[in-house]
């Protein structure tokens, strides 16, 4: 594999004469999390031991005077490879970027040829461009097996993403464990039946549908990631967007006793504002912080139907008590109007427009740009008639690639939405390449689109098929992808 190859890409290459062959006298050593990645992703790949040793053929050596946060400096040649890098997480980077250059191949659990293999000689200088390079999963609408959010995990790694925002609690299901509140899972985690596509008529399936972690789950969640660099950070939805808990707990609410709700868009149940309420929330965010050691603890506050100041306040209580233990809380750009004066210290994660994203730095506050005109992965891609459940904005792989953040911002997330997205499979063609395009803005200064499409077709999308991603084709769905007769709802 030659180094004009790598996606995303890098900050600076220097390609020399020669190659690296790796066999079974090839060791790796130095920073540990990323030399026993590396033995363990690699190695199977690859079927060579890549033992420990004291003076390795592959080093990762951690130096915090080289290049920035994340970045790192790798130098290939005939008799070795040598890795400085700022962190931990850089060393991880640098470990990625050897296996985009050992090809396809290393992307499989499993030796399946006895060929070479075999790393270009040359030089890598790289560092991302933003810290918070994100994508948002929602396992609220439909659940997803924790077997494949690891799996989701390791193909963030890949494109060096480095934080997992996942929204655990919406109207449709409450997925997180709370031993406190045993109602949340028995009776929030599940619905009777779910909406089918997104007609002007209502279409329901007769399927219950349903899911949640334990809090075990979550923790080996948080672990995984942690092997691969990448944060876990947790969302718990409210006032809004919180049916689930409500037919959990109607107490909760503001009347009567609803269902997990069946259909998508934004419900009219919302929580009350009482005291006791605002003691549940405080008792399973404090959960939550237990089992996420993330720094940031995600509240919400989006889509509030009938918001009224009580309900700021009762936002700014939460989010006051996350930061009384510690972290820092997030929300979506609601909460620039919902909580005044919002807490110094809260991230805002800008969806709606450009304006939401000026008004929380005018304010202050740390922004992630989330625009729902670009990084929505659940949009439809084309206006091809075969594009399975097309809904809200026109997002192709080139406008994803066209997007141009403001550099003042903590960083940059893609969000993948599931209500139209209910196997793993549909959420692998959503997701991908898309979400090659996002990380190559998420990461590289410099971008070109045309040099972007000639790495993804020659050499990545073949990573991708390695790996079992089952991505859109450029051209259009497989037809074993489409969703004939199911309606969307185009914006």
């Amino acid at each position: 594999m030659s180094w004009d190859s790598l996606l995303p890409r890098p900050v600076r290459v220097r390609p020399a004469a020669g190659v690296l062959e790796l066999d079974a006298d090839t060791t790796v050593g130095g920073e540990p999390t990323t030399a026993e990645w590396f033995r363990r992703y690699v190695g199977a790949a690859t079927g060579l031991p890549l033992a420990d040793a004291e003076r390795p053929t592959i080093e990762f050596r951690v130096d915090s005077g080289e290049s920035v946060p994340g970045g790192y400096r790798a130098h290939i040649r005939p008799d070795g490879v040598e890795v400085v890098a700022h962190d931990a997480a850089g060393a991880h980077h640098a470990a990625q970027t050897l296996r985009q250059l050992l090809g396809p191949s290393a992307y499989r659990s499993a030796l399946i040829h006895y060929g070479r293999f075999l790393l270009p000689c040359g030089q890598v200088e790289d560092r991302p461009r933003f810290t918070w390079r994100g994508c948002h999963l929602d396992v609220a609408r439909h659940f997803l097996p924790k077997r494949e959010v690891l799996r989701f995990v390791e193909l963030l790694a890949a494109h060096k993403l480095n934080v997992l925002h996942l929204h655990l609690t919406d109207d449709q299901g409450w997925r997180v464990e709370v031993p406190r509140f045993p109602e949340l899972t028995r009776t929030g985690a599940w619905r009777r039946r779910s909406m089918v596509g997104r007609g002007p008529e209502p279409e329901f399936d007769s399927r219950p549908h349903g899911g949640f972690y334990t809090s075990d789950d979550l923790r080996e969640i948080v672990a995984h990631a942690a092997r691969h660099h990448i944060t876990v950070v947790p969302e718990v939805d409210v006032p809004g967007h919180s049916q689930a808990a409500i037919a959990a707990y109607p107490e909760l609410g503001t009347g009567g006793r609803p269902e997990v709700w069946d259909s998508w868009g934004v419900s009219d149940e919302v929580l009350n504002t009482d005291p006791a309420t605002a003691d549940f929330y405080r008792a399973v965010l404090d959960h939550l912080m237990e089992v996420f050691p993330s720094p940031v603890i995600c509240v919400g506050g989006d889509e509030v139907p009938g918001s009224t100041p009580e309900h700021g306040a009762f936002l700014r209580e939460l989010i006051q008590h996350v930061h009384v233990r510690g972290r820092r809380a997030s929300g979506w750009d609601e909460l620039l109007d919902a909580v005044d004066p919002l807490p110094p210290g809260t991230i805002i994660a800008a969806w709606r427009d450009e304006q939401a994203a000026a008004r929380a730095a005018a304010r202050g506050h740390d922004v992630v740009l989330c625009p729902e005109t670009h990084f929505y992965l659940d949009h439809r891609q084309s206006d091809h008639p075969d594009e399975p459940v097309p809904v809200g904005f026109l997002t192709t792989l080139e406008k994803v690639y066209s997007y141009q953040p403001r550099p003042d911002v903590l960083g940059v997330q893609a969000q993948v939405w599931t209500e139209h997205l209910d196997t793993p499979r549909r959420l692998d063609y959503a997701a991908f390449p898309r979400l090659a395009a996002f990380a190559e803005v998420a990461w590289s200064e410099q971008r070109d689109l045309a040099d972007f499409q000639r790495r993804l077709v020659g050499h990545h999308l073949p990573r991708l098929d390695a790996y079992g991603v089952e991505y859109r084709p450029l051209s259009g769905p497989h037809p074993w992808q489409t969703r004939p007769g199911v309606p969307g709802r185009p914006r």
